[in-house]
């Protein structure tokens, strides 16, 4: 891929969590605001992101993922999930129902935790939302 371990997550976040400000953005990777602006600049170089201001409030910007960045946030998704799928397939009816049972007892426990989540079905299933009025 090319793209640095940090401006991955920075990029996944806005991919598969929305747009956010520099500052939302920095609070969801526990780094500084002046290390999410650099990083957001090297995005930007690179046609991954885009800064809008915000409708509601004129005074905000907010960083959007372009489809280019989509793109390479999906094709890492694929990858991950085939890795994945080829492991499965080596495990027998009675290990994969035990993966199965522990990824619900994760969910369930991740649940429980303030401020989480629960990611949208397409997401899961490897479609990254869409960010309309994006042509890049």
């Amino acid at each position: 891929m090319g793209v640095p371990p940090a401006q991955l997550s920075a990029l996944s976040v806005l991919v598969f969590g929305g747009p956010r400000t520099l500052t939302e953005l920095a609070g969801a990777e526990q780094v500084r605001p002046p290390t999410m602006t650099r990083i957001v600049q090297s995005l930007e170089a690179d046609g991954l992101v885009r800064r809008e201001r915000d409708p509601s409030d004129r005074r905000v910007h907010r960083v959007h993922p372009t489809a280019r960045g989509r793109r390479v946030m999906q094709r890492g998704r694929e990858r991950r999930v085939a890795n994945l799928a080829a492991l499965l397939d080596r495990l027998t009816s009675g290990e994969l129902a035990r993966v199965q049972e522990a990824a619900a007892l994760v969910e369930s426990a991740l649940a429980q935790q303030p401020g989480f989540r629960r990611i949208p079905r397409d997401a899961r299933e490897g479609t990254p939302p869409q960010d309309a009025g994006d042509g890049r």
